[in-house]
């Protein structure tokens, strides 16, 4: 038998070559339509890596209602890694190789399931984290996550024994999608990171999610970066950015113009892989072709800027200030990086605006300014001092958090700025 491919390797490989990686978010439940997913996606005019999406019973650790929903033909929202046999899902990934490596995603805050049947098959390259996988998703308990996601990445580090070598991507710079300063998100992310490499993992990606200004997302990547740099001297590292994940344009034209602008963002931060998103995400799931038509536009597009713009220099923005402020009061706080996030959440050094899980202070609180920059209103006990990341207090209402969330939408739909 093969051995797996090397997410991480392949990734930057191409990064040499300045080949921008494009990735679909797919999952289908029957495992001939995941096949053929995977086929279509190796096969794009695209240097392409798959995906394979699990489904929301799995997530939460609901097997008995995937299962449930296969004898049943209730149709389910992606893979149910842990209910189809393994030989299914080694059917499944045969198509994988070393130009087309496989990543999983999930979105689970007790992942234990679907890391022992990643490391059966094996699957070498996920996503996730205890933090990014736990507060948006549920009420599991904060320390839950972290002891379930350390167990889990021990494992997962020790197919290295076997000669693979694992790849875990961190969620954190896309915590909820939306409305959470650029900052914060940068903060998480490396803040996931370093937990994972505290447990052994040694091929990370980093992720940031495509925010409401290009100028403060180009920042952020650069902020992202630079964090990286300085704090994983000793593993392989690579940006994944995401196109836009909140509420998506309704017009195929604003549709198209926001993955442009996605593709610019990761060609002009020097991000090597892109998440794509298709042009019918506000109305329905995207079939297989539409995913493959995202991602080959994606790539035309990327492929007009290489040649004629270069990366973003390094600065001390606020953005790359405030991200380094949080990182910094987090790692002082224990040499545990597990126990370091459970005492900053607990204290308010972290805190993620529009976050109800008990676990979050929720004293923090996002605006959009006139310049279409996503900033604190509130700041609660964050720890910035003097005039990084100050806030002023304003009435709330359902209307101005509407605004907020439609902002993007509205403004790729009109074509113009809001």
């Amino acid at each position: 038998m093969e051995a797996p491919p090397d997410f991480g390797r392949f990734v930057l490989d191409q990064a040499k070559s300045e080949r921008l990686v494009v990735q679909p978010r797919m999952g289908f439940a029957d495992p001939c339509h995941m096949r053929a997913g995977l086929v279509a996606t190796g096969s794009a005019r695209a240097v392409t890596v798959g995906t394979i999406t699990l489904d929301a019973h799995t997530r939460v650790g609901r097997f008995d209602l995937a299962d449930q929903a296969l004898r049943s033909g209730i149709p389910l929202n992606g893979y149910p890694l842990v209910t189809h046999p393994l030989e299914t899902t080694r059917w499944v990934t045969s198509v994988q190789n070393a130009e087309f490596p496989v990543q999983v995603r999930h979105g689970a805050a007790m992942p234990h399931e679907i890391f022992r049947i990643l490391c059966t098959v094996p699957l070498t390259a996920t996503e996730g984290g205890p933090v990014s996988y736990c507060l948006p998703y549920g009420r599991t308990p904060l320390s839950r996550s972290i002891e379930s996601w350390s167990s889990c990445c021990r494992a997962f580090a020790g197919l290295r024994d076997r000669g693979v070598e694992p790849h875990l991507e961190t969620f954190g710079g896309c915590m909820l999608g939306q409305l959470c300063p650029p900052s914060q998100l940068v903060a998480l992310s490396v803040l996931e990171a370093l937990f994972f490499v505290q447990h052994g993992i040694r091929s990370i990606s980093v992720s940031y999610a495509q925010q409401t200004s290009p100028e403060q997302d180009l920042d952020a990547v650069a902020a992202l970066r630079r964090l990286c740099r300085r704090l994983l001297p000793r593993v392989e590292w690579h940006t994944v950015v995401y196109a836009y994940m909140g509420v998506y344009p309704k017009t195929t034209v604003g549709a198209a113009r926001l993955l442009a602008e996605a593709v610019k963002l990761a060609v002009l931060s020097g991000a090597e892989r892109l998440l794509v998103k298709t042009q019918v995400e506000a109305q329905r799931i995207p079939t297989i072709d539409e995913n493959v038509a995202a991602l080959e536009e994606a790539a035309d597009f990327a492929l007009t800027m290489t040649k004629s713009t270069k990366p973003v220099i390094d600065s001390d923005s606020q953005t790359y200030v405030e991200a380094a402020t949080l990182v910094e009061s987090v790692l002082e706080l224990d040499n545990d990086i597990g126990v370091a996030l459970r005492k900053a959440f607990s204290r308010g050094r972290l805190d993620i605006p529009f976050c109800v899980h008990p676990d979050n202070k929720g004293a923090t609180m996002s605006c959009i300014d006139e310049d279409g920059r996503l900033g604190w209103e509130s700041i609660g006990a964050l720890p910035f001092g003097g005039s990084v990341g100050r806030g002023m207090e304003r009435p709330r209402s359902a209307g101005r958090l509407l605004d907020a969330l439609t902002y993007v939408q509205r403004k790729f739909d009109s074509g113009s700025e809001v």
